[in-house]
């Protein structure tokens, strides 16, 4: 889970402009028509499929420091999430479960019949939700500052705290302008999802790599709750690291979750 609000100083503080063209490349991006929706795709590389997934209210720029690894020799497909980025969803509400089935079409899209999937934050829980609603569509996934349920027990309690604080003071607001409408659906998917029962990630079947910072917003032992109801799943606490796992320890990063996909 990574709120609205997050992201953009998250990136700032860590230093991480965009090196190259990653979420606004002509040459590479193209939309496809995904379950009423016109999603914003570009793909880099070639070989075996990955699709990396982003967090709340970011876009693809967000594996800046992970796609020119990745591509020499996977088939890098990034896109942006359902009502984020580049892809407009113009509907009222909005769902993890709804974006998990984006990711499904889209592969099948793609001619792609399953891929590797990286996920961080949101993108994380669409990469668990993937696995349990699409479980042919996954052959390994990656989910790195995940959580399955929207409390104070799983997410940092101060953080908590001033969404809650946000929440009640607009939440009888009425929003006038697309953007404000959108930003606020984005605010409420995190503010009341995901509601995953640890059930359902036990039938969790493709390997599964779980991933936190040693100080990330989701709490280490709601991680590792996660890690432990999935079947011979994995765990990674980034040590020095808060959520940008990917971005602040990038190169580490890379390496393991590629020898993860290897084995």
């Amino acid at each position: 889970m990574l709120m609205l609000m997050v992201l953009p100083q998250l990136l700032t503080l860590l230093g991480c402009k965009t090196k190259t063209m990653y979420g606004n490349n002509p040459e590479a991006g193209k939309y496809y028509n995904i379950n009423g929706i016109k999603m914003y795709v570009e793909e880099y590389g070639s070989g075996k499929p990955l699709l990396m997934i982003h967090g709340n209210g970011g876009d693809m720029s967000a594996f800046t420091e992970n796609v020119p690894y990745f591509a020499k020799k996977y088939r890098v497909i990034l896109a942006d999430s359902r009502a984020q980025g580049k892809t407009v969803d113009a509907s009222d509400s909005l769902s993890f479960e709804q974006m998990a089935d984006d990711f499904a079409v889209l592969l099948d899209t793609l001619n792609v019949p399953k891929a590797y999937v990286l996920g961080w934050s949101d993108g994380g829980i669409n990469a668990l939700l993937m696995a349990m609603r699409h479980p042919d569509k996954v052959i390994k996934l990656a989910s790195t500052g995940a959580n399955i349920w929207p409390d104070s027990t799983a997410l940092d309690p101060q953080g908590w705290k001033q969404s809650e604080k946000y929440y009640n003071e607009n939440k009888n607001r009425v929003w006038k302008t697309p953007k404000a409408k959108n930003s606020w659906k984005i605010f409420m998917l995190d503010w009341n999802q995901p509601n995953i029962k640890l059930a359902e990630l036990q039938q969790i079947k493709c390997p599964a790599f779980i991933i936190a910072g040693e100080h990330d917003v989701i709490v280490d032992k709601h991680t590792r709750l996660i890690q432990s109801n999935i079947p011979g799943s994995q765990l990674w606490i980034v040590p020095n690291s808060g959520h940008g796992t990917l971005i602040e320890h990038a190169k580490e990063f890379n390496k393991k979750v590629d020898e993860f996909f290897e084995k």
